[in-house]
């Protein structure tokens, strides 16, 4: 397990540590939660878009259009 020293503004570290207790978490458990969270949010949309970047709009317009066209389920008209 590594240690880093964090510098953080006194609003933000006070506002860290409430929210933590707000969790019954330890400030150092909130932060590496808070962390790992960002990392997920980065390693989700870099997954994302390589699958954009293989995709095909001639392939996705050729399985839309075996969709049939019916009206909305009862109760998703107001999507429609």
């Amino acid at each position: 397990m590594s240690q880093v020293a964090l510098r953080l503004p006194d609003s933000l570290h006070a506002y860290a540590k409430q929210l933590a207790t707000n969790d019954s978490s330890s400030l150092n458990q909130f932060i590496v939660m808070a962390v790992a969270e960002k990392i997920s949010a980065y390693k989700t949309e870099a997954f994302f878009a390589e699958r954009a970047a293989s995709g095909s709009k001639d392939k996705f317009y050729a399985v839309m259009a075996k969709v049939k066209n019916l009206p909305p389920v009862v109760g998703d008209e107001r999507y429609n």
